[in-house]
């Protein structure tokens, strides 16, 4: 009897602590039995080298990715011990960083400091340009897709490391206005800029530009987890609230168009680019998935002049991810990151206009190595967002389309969603963040260049699993010069981040 009084007095005192606690969502979520994730996390190495599956095979993120992430989060770093246990040889597009035999310096810890090497908006003369001061940064995730208090999370987190952060298409709510710079996204839907009748609505824009830290304005023509279809909210996740938000009924899945209204090939499109640049100032670019290449050829010939053009390109890989997607969709159609973003950078490059377009990489690109190929590809900044959920605390558990996430992210659960701390996660995405971009130094001194993006695609290989590798250059055909900044933005770089240098204590440097 007294065993039984002290069992359940210990399961009770501890329920009650795991419930007012806020360090863990899953803890504060299911009391007492979250506590058995964690026991079998502990002894998961020794599982699953008997039963289950080694670190590398878990999808879509493995569990030393995931690990990785959650290490940086929490501040307990990226180290590990007795090796790699990685197979080599025997793993195709895997890739190597070639270091220099005499690097520069390692970054003092507190390092984190990586600016664009580009100014966005500055090729077109934008009124409101400026130079990303992260070449890291938040991918579009809108409220709705996420609850509150991770978007919540999200913002306080990109206003610590100094980061942007892309609202998505659901529109901009109170939960987005915690500090951060934002990236307006404009879907088909045009949430937050609509009118009654859901066609798009400049002067609804400009109203919102001019009330909120907007420093930027994308408009999503596809994104890799469904390219070819619009978003789609499922009907748990439609709040009374997020309705009023979006300008929808409450309740009913939020489907949004496959296509634009507001225009219907590439010389209107350009015009609705033009005409929100000059209403508001910002630099405007697209979104898209890579299908057709008709696109882009399009595109580049109406650049070519000078006359319009995007400000910058956000190529999203079609192994995004999504709150709601057709398995087909999410598995078959639209181009992986790789291939994706090295095919939309050629185009521009066989022009000449890769200058004059700022390039973002979106698609699993939360991690160093695929972040620093990601740079070496051409790309000028990265947008992270299923990295960004699990440093708040996601779990893949895939059950994002169900609304009943058990980390309180992917849901408009109140029970669920109350587990998530903003306070405290936006603290973890800020050290994610700022480790990432460390680390993503740290690549580029070993290889002796002062940052990330003048790493050249010669000095990157891919193995192929039978012994033979390419260099990126020319697995890719990238030649001399293709994949670096212009040479004047080159220059720029070697003064911020010696200015960065400066700044530090001569002791850590």
């Amino acid at each position: 009897m007294w065993a039984l009084i002290a069992v359940t007095t210990v399961l009770l005192l501890t329920a009650a602590y795991d419930v007012v606690q806020r360090r863990n969502s899953i803890l504060r979520n299911f009391p007492v039995i979250g506590h058995l994730r964690f026991l079998l996390e502990g002894v998961g190495p020794e599982l699953r080298q008997y039963i289950v599956t080694s670190n590398d095979e878990e999808r879509p993120f493995s569990r030393d990715q995931r690990e990785w992430v959650y290490g940086s989060a929490h501040g307990t770093g990226g180290y590990i011990g007795f090796g790699t246990d990685n197979e080599l040889e025997q793993s195709s597009n895997y890739v190597i960083v070639k270091h220099a035999a005499f690097p520069l310096p390692r970054p003092a810890a507190d390092q984190d400091a990586v600016p664009c090497a580009k100014v966005l908006g500055a090729a077109r003369g934008r009124a409101r340009a400026f130079r990303p001061e992260s070449v890291v940064n938040v991918s579009a995730m809108s409220f709705g897709s996420l609850s509150a208090h991770a978007i919540e999370a999200i913002d306080r987190g990109c206003a610590a490391a100094g980061c942007l952060h892309n609202v998505g298409e659901g529109g901009l709510s109170p939960y987005h206005c915690h500090g951060a710079d934002l990236v307006y996204q404009i879907g088909t839907g045009y949430f937050g800029c609509r009118t009654p009748d859901g066609r798009f609505d400049l002067g609804r824009l400009v109203d919102l530009v001019a009330a909120n830290p907007i420093r930027a304005i994308e408009i999503k023509l596809s994104q890799g987890a469904k390219p070819g279809l619009g978003g789609v909210l499922s009907a748990p996740k439609v709040s009374p609230e997020i309705a009023a938000i979006r300008g929808i009924p409450a309740g009913v899945a939020c489907v949004s168009p496959s296509a634009h209204t507001a225009f219907s090939d590439v010389d209107s499109m350009l015009d609705v680019v033009e005409a929100i640049a000059a209403a508001t100032g910002l630099p405007v670019g697209i979104k898209s998935a890579v299908g057709e290449q008709a696109f882009w050829n399009d595109l580049v010939t109406a650049m070519a002049d000078g006359s319009r053009g995007v400000d910058f390109v956000t190529v999203d890989g079609g192994e995004g991810g999504s709150g709601a997607a057709p398995m087909t969709f999410c598995d078959h159609v639209a181009l992986p990151f790789k291939l994706a973003v090295s095919r939309v950078y050629r185009t521009f490059a066989e022009a000449g206009l890769q200058d004059r377009v700022v390039f973002i990489g979106s698609g699993k690109c939360g991690l160093p190595d695929t972040a620093a190929l990601a740079l070496v590809l051409g790309c000028d900044l990265v947008n992270v967002a299923r990295e960004a959920m699990m440093a708040i605390g996601c779990i893949q558990a895939q059950r994002c389309q169900s609304g009943h996430c058990p980390a309180g992210v992917a849901t408009q659960s109140a029970w669920l969603s109350r587990g998530l701390d903003p306070d405290l996660k936006a603290h973890d995405l800020e050290s994610y963040l700022r480790a990432l971009r460390h680390e993503l130094l740290q690549l580029g001194h070993a290889c002796g260049v002062e940052h990330p993006a003048l790493i050249t695609p010669e000095q990157v290989e891919i193995l192929d699993g039978h012994f033979a590798t390419a260099t990126v250059a020319d697995l890719f055909g990238y030649p001399p010069g293709w994949g670096l900044p212009p040479l004047a933005d080159r220059a720029a770089l070697h003064d911020l981040m010696a200015r960065d240098l400066d700044r530090q204590p001569a002791g850590t440097r």
